[in-house]
Formats: structure tokens, C-alpha cells, sequence
């Protein structure tokens, strides 16, 4: 294989494992924070509001890592850095 077939690869594979992991911590750290905001609703029933906005803004939180790591798993697909210039390289 040249080494314009190990950049796409390589990038497939990064992608892959970017958007497995970085959509794993999120997931688990979601479903602790929803755990815990329902135990504590449990509780204090009449916290529900700054409880629920507390959560809400937590949740956004999180959620913007799985965000970030699905921006770079498209960058590693579609706009890849390496790519042109390995195309470049190898005349095409």
C-alpha cells in the first residue's frame, strides 16, 4: 500500500476511534448527572426548578465534548490537511 492509502487509513481509523471514545464519556457522564438531579429531586421536591436548570445547563456541558469530538472526526474524514498534500505528492 502507498502511502496515500495509510493517510486514508489512518484518518478512517482516528475518526472511528475519535467519535467511539468521545462519545462514551459523554454518555456515561450524562446518564451519572440524570442519576443524581432525579435523587436529589427525590429529595427536594421543591429545588425542581434550580435543579432542573442546574442539570439542563450541566447536560450542555457534556454535551458539547461529544460535539467537539464529532468536529474533529469530520475534519479527519472530509477536510483532512493531510490529504492535499499527500495528493499533491503523488500527482493527482
Amino acid at each position: 500500500m502507498d502511502s496515500l492509502g495509510w493517510v486514508a487509513v489512518a484518518s478512517i481509523f482516528s475518526a472511528g476511534l475519535c467519535i467511539g471514545l468521545g462519545a462514551i464519556g459523554p454518555a456515561l457522564g450524562e446518564g451519572r448527572a440524570l442519576a443524581q438531579a432525579l435523587a436529589a429531586l427525590a429529595q427536594q421536591p421543591d429545588e425542581a426548578n434550580s435543579i432542573t436548570r442546574t442539570l439542563f445547563v450541566g447536560l450542555a456541558m457534556v454535551e458539547s465534548t461529544a460535539i467537539y469530538c464529532f468536529v474533529v472526526t469530520m475534519i479527519l474524514i472530509f477536510a483532512n490537511p493531510f490529504w492535499n498534500y499527500f495528493l499533491e505528492k503523488a500527482g493527482g
